[in-house]
């Protein structure tokens, strides 16, 4: 499944607020557009935001470092889009071919999202329960994903994996997205409510828990889809691994623990009307939206990245892969 096509100096985007039930490619042009897609969630996942945004540099004419900025602002917390835009300012500074450059992002993406996919099978058995949160799938990366990326390989190798996705409040990205993704890949998959993940695990269905993130701090404190964080507590009560699926990049080595994340909040719309055809509450009632949460690193079981399988202690293995 492609969400971001290049070809012949055009670029076209998957509208993900658009899914599951219309398949619609935009066309950005401005630097505007490349914002808003950002910004209103049209492209999300930290890799592929980081790929969009790696094309938007090479394509807007404009001052590239203000260029930077401004995309940067879009979504503070995903790392991997900071990292790509700095990575397209010095190749425009170096004189290298900055949409050579955007593709380069692209490819490796795809590449680095099938070593964690490959890590990420090498942890399970086929039959195996898997629990889902948020989409960390080919829709969030160039391609196979992360969190999702061992189940949509496994499905190409002949595993069947029971899978358990959930909704994924309040964007619904479990329901909308992932769902959708493996459905479209042929895989077992059943959707559940937020609030349904403690019974599937005190049942027994669930065998392990496959996550994304959008930034790593340097303890291996991650940050993850709001909600995150309490599945990986129920994980760590039920005994199951919980695993967090992410590239390198999204490590921030500059970010020492997780309380030095900084946590969007978003419009609170998305909660009371953004999915409804009648709003769901008053509209005089408060809302907190925050976007993510932190989950810490003492109820991860393994951070997955394309450089290997991370266990704790996170500081001492996280810094030892910075100097591989």
């Amino acid at each position: 499944m492609k969400n971001i096509l290049y070809k012949d100096g055009k670029l076209l985007l998957l509208d993900q607020t658009l899914l599951p039930n219309q398949e619609v490619y935009i066309e950005p042009k401005t630097k505007e557009d490349y914002y808003y897609a950002i910004k209103k969630l049209q492209v999300r996942g930290a890799p592929a935001i980081g790929i969009f945004a790696a094309y938007g540099m090479a394509l807007i004419e404009d001052d590239k470092a203000m260029l930077k900025q401004y995309l940067d602002s879009a979504r503070p917390t995903a790392v991997n889009l900071s990292w790509a835009t700095d990575r397209m300012l010095k190749a425009y500074y170096d004189g290298k071919s900055l949409i050579d450059e955007a593709i380069a992002i692209h490819n490796e993406d795809i590449a680095m999202c099938k070593k964690i996919s490959e890590y990420g099978l090498s942890l399970l058995n086929d039959g195996d329960g898997i629990l889902t949160h948020c989409n960390a799938g080919a829709l969030a990366t160039g391609e196979y994903g992360t969190g999702l990326g061992p189940l949509l390989l496994g499905k190409e190798r002949g595993y069947n994996f029971h899978i358990y996705s959930d909704e994924t409040r309040p964007l619904l990205q479990g329901a909308r997205l992932t769902s959708y993704e493996l459905e479209k890949a042929g895989c077992d998959v059943t959707l559940i409510c937020d609030n349904m993940a403690s019974i599937v695990m005190k049942q027994g269905k669930i065998d392990a828990v496959l996550v994304g993130a959008d930034r790593i701090a340097a303890n291996g404190d991650t940050a993850n889809k709001v909600g995150t964080s309490g599945v990986a507590i129920l994980a760590k009560h039920y005994g199951i691994p919980f695993y967090v699926l992410a590239p390198y990049s999204t490590i921030d080595y500059t970010c020492a623990t997780g309380d030095d994340i900084v946590i969007e909040e978003r419009d609170p719309q998305e909660i009371k009307s953004m999915w409804y055809t009648r709003d769901m509450a008053l509209p005089q009632t408060k809302c907190y939206n925050p976007s993510f949460d932190v989950t810490d690193n003492n109820l991860i079981t393994a951070i997955i990245t394309d450089k290997g399988i991370i266990k704790a202690p996170y500081t001492t293995n996280l810094m030892r892969i910075k100097n591989d």
